[in-house]
């Protein structure tokens, strides 16, 4: 623990002045040499010059976590305990009118850089990018980001935890770097790189270098409390430096995206909360958001919509299943708000807390409906739901590393009380609207109270820089800035009545699109978003207009209850041409599908088209689109090794993990070879032959049948279709078996190593990193 502490300190000490934009560090160039000066003059010493905070810049904390309804926490009534939100509250303010972008990196795109996310390429998750300017995850030096902004006044920045704003073909170990945390302006960065990532098998950089996890799940490892504890220690070091700097520090927990995963303790704190169903939930969780104040007294509860059941219409055993699917992503919830809670008193420890300015979003847009009717946990190695006894026998294992579960969708919508819409539904309030909580003890005086003004999370950054006394730049690092988009809110912090700055804002997410103009609000939903999967599976071009736009007057509606499309139609027009009008200015068009299949695998791509990859021992964390596309592919994969004498365990080469993948190791002097699906055995094979010491040549052929379904759906997102395929193992020159296999390929969170499987383990016959303790001369990948 000393030598981690001590190592951040030099961090925080060297990046103070070396990691600053180079335009921003202030007049540090040496002074022109004086030519009349005579060869014996001494020069005068004079250090470069660093930029200075303005006096009195507050800390800055900006707290993000992920796929959360506005009706789930009990700051805003929900049933979810949130000690720690409830108390930034309490010490500041709370905002019921606050919108986020219905998905993962458009939300993050206008967070952290003040404009709208189709400005800066993040009209979609990173994982669907596609070449349209809008969605092509170019987010460039001319829209600078807070940390690049604030960095240049004199701040100290690090982040935490979840980053999805990289392009996929920029995950790899030589990058390019520039779209990387420590690209945008962060001096540290500790997290990972992606939608989601398993809690207890995380794919962790420093900065940009790939760590492992110190511990393991049985050791008690968890990725919210690890980036807690490296957060601290962070903040621990900055103060022992530079107690004067003042920092940004940004935590955007995993927590709550699936998978849900969290220790057993906080589970079992909601036994029994969730059995009398969604319906009453959501009903109850009204009643409380009345008494709260946070929504207004006249609000009215939107129905269930057509097509999530009826709680009454479930079997016992589906009841049984389902609530436990909550009491899980219940207690994941309350641990990420806890772990937030050990941050802040952190930084009170550090006597920091009255001039640090805390904003926490409790949630980057609704809750997720994607894992579908009945949620998912226990799946077949064909990739498909178990039978409802096999699930429910093995359902108290849900949480832990055994699955990557997500709970029933019908829990998203009722945990969004009392909105319409879940996450990437941009039409309805259920997917753009999330808890605000604001807190700064040294400037908020009416702590408590409730602010009510429409505000996006585009206003998040000007707000920021009007409270630290910094101006956005016209232009950074040479290049001319894109005026903010959003505007600041800090004015509601002493005028809880004075009307909204943010007069229009468009939302476009997923096929689905929406206008804001002064509390009139028209949304078109192309499909039945609870349950978005169906969205992701549609045609090139779908009709987005199958459904038709809706009125709403939020000004009189606060949930969206009354569409008023028929009895207004010249209001539906101006803002249809509204929409277009923004939509256009901010390179919106072409709306398509979240995850249009046409456009899958189309991206930008270190591998550029090879077929042939020769590794040597060593290369490892290689994510999947800087590995070999094994996935649903006939490959042949070769193996040079030399075996000492006594010992040579290890893996040779793996991909995937658990929950997908293949490996092939060494173990008791006998070659094998192994595939998973879902966290099952899909298929194996072991050579009959012992293995003489020093040289070995392996070769593994492998070829699938047929793919009935686009391997590139799976090669992006999940395991590869799982189906037979005709395994062929040759050892040094004799063919060992040949068998017909299942052949599965990788799953996104997990890497590519040669030497070793980091993760989690492909095999039960071994546990990670299981080392090859031989010599790799070469291995090569052949795809065929």
């Amino acid at each position: 623990m000393k030598r981690t502490f001590v190592s951040m300190a030099m961090i925080v000490a060297f990046s103070a002045f070396a990691s600053l934009p180079a335009q921003a560090q202030g007049n540090h160039a040496r002074p022109a040499a004086d030519k009349t000066q005579s060869a014996s003059t001494t020069p005068q010493q004079q250090w470069p010059s660093r930029p200075q905070a303005p006096t009195g810049a507050p800390n800055v904390v900006l707290i993000l976590i992920d796929d959360v309804g506005y009706g789930a926490t009990s700051t805003f009534g929900g049933i979810i305990s949130t000690p720690t939100f409830e108390q930034l509250a309490h010490s500041g303010l709370r905002y019921n009118n606050f919108h986020v972008n219905s998905l993962c990196s458009p939300t993050r795109a206008a967070l952290l850089s003040g404009r709208n996310n189709h400005e800066i390429g993040y009209g979609t998750v990173a994982e669907a990018s596609t070449g349209y300017p809008g969605y092509d995850d170019h987010w460039g030096k001319e829209a600078a980001s807070i940390p690049e902004v604030l960095g240049s006044h004199g701040y100290s920045t690090a982040a935490f935890g979840k980053w999805h704003n990289t392009p996929l073909w920029a995950v790899n170990p030589v990058g390019p770097f520039d779209q990387w945390p420590t690209g945008r302006g962060f001096d540290y960065f500790y997290g990972f790189i992606k939608a989601a990532d398993n809690q207890y098998y995380p794919r962790i950089y420093r900065d940009t270098t790939p760590v492992e996890p110190a511990t393991t799940p049985e050791q008690g490892y968890d990725f919210t409390t690890d980036i807690t504890s490296d957060a601290i220690h962070w903040i621990h070091a900055h103060e022992a430096v530079s107690p004067d700097k003042p920092f940004f520090l940004y935590f955007a927990t995993g927590a709550t995206h699936e998978p849900h995963q969290v220790p057993r303790e906080w589970i079992e704190k909601y036994k029994g909360k969730f059995d009398e169903g969604w319906d009453k939930l959501r009903e109850e969780s009204f009643e409380r958001q009345k008494k709260l104040g946070v929504i207004p007294a006249n609000a009215e509860l939107t129905p269930r919509p057509n097509g999530l059941p009826a709680w009454d219409s479930l079997s016992a055993d589906e009841k049984k299943l389902v609530a436990h699917q909550a009491e899980v992503y219940a207690g994941y919830a309350e641990q990420a708000d806890d772990e937030v809670g050990r941050l802040l008193a952190a930084i009170k420890e550090e006597g920091n807390s009255d001039n640090t300015l805390v904003l926490e979003i409790f949630g980057d847009n609704g809750g997720s409906a994607e894992g579908g009717l009945q949620g998912h946990d226990l799946l077949t190695s064909a990739g498909v739901a178990a039978g409802l006894n096999d699930r429910l026998a093995t359902s108290e294992d849900l949480g832990s590393e055994i699955f990557t579960n997500h709970y029933a969708a019908a829990w998203a919508w009722a945990l969004s009380s009392p909105f319409q819409g879940t996450k990437q539904d941009a039409s309805h309030l259920g997917g753009t609207t999330d808890p605000l909580v604001v807190s700064w003890p040294a400037h908020i005086k009416a702590c408590g109270e409730l602010r009510t003004q429409f505000q996006h999370v585009n206003d998040v950054a000007p707000t920021i820089y009007e409270a630290a006394g910094v101006k956005a730049p016209d232009t950074f690092q040479g290049e001319k800035q894109i005026p903010l988009a959003g505007s600041s809110f800090l004015y509601t912090f002493d005028h809880a009545n004075e009307p909204s700055h943010h007069h229009v804002q468009y939302f476009s997410t997923s096929g689905n699109r929406a206008i804001y103009k002064d509390g009139w609000w028209a949304g078109n939903r192309y499909a039945s978003t609870w349950e978005p999967r169906g969205a992701w599976s549609a045609g090139e071009h779908p009709d987005l207009d199958q459904h038709p736009w809706e009125l709403y007057n939020l000004n009189e509606d606060f949930s969206q209850a009354h569409d008023l499309a028929a009895s207004n139609p010249e209001k539906l027009k101006e803002l249809q041409a509204l929409f277009n009008e923004e939509a256009e200015k901010n390179h919106a068009f072409p709306i398509l599908p979240s995850l249009d299949r046409q456009l899958l695998g189309r991206q930008p791509n270190p591998i550029n088209g090879r077929t042939i990859f020769t590794y040597r021992e060593g290369v490892e964390r290689l994510n999947g689109n800087a590995a070999p596309p094994v996935a649903g592919r006939p490959h042949l994969i070769t193996a040079d090794v030399f075996l000492p004498a006594q010992g040579g365990n290890g893996v040779v080469v793996a991909q995937g993990g658990r929950y997908g993948g293949f490996t092939l190791f060494v173990k008791d002097r006998h070659v094998f070879y192994e595939v998973t699906a879902y966290g099952k055995r899909a298929g194996r094979i072991v050579s009959g032959d012992l293995l003489p010491a020093g040289p070995t040549h392996i070769e593994l052929q492998v070829i699938p049948d047929a793919a009935p379904q686009d391997p590139s759906v799976s090669a992006v997102f999940g395991p590869g279709r799982v189906r037979p395929g005709k395994v062929l193992l040759t050892v040094n020159g004799k063919q060992q078996e040949e068998e017909f296999a299942n052949v599965v390929g990788t799953i996104g969170s997990e890497t590519f190593d040669v030497g070793s499987d980091l993760g989690s383990a492909v095999s039960t016959d071994y546990t990670s990193p299981n080392r090859f303790s031989g010599k790799i001369e070469k291995v090569t990948v052949q795809l065929q």
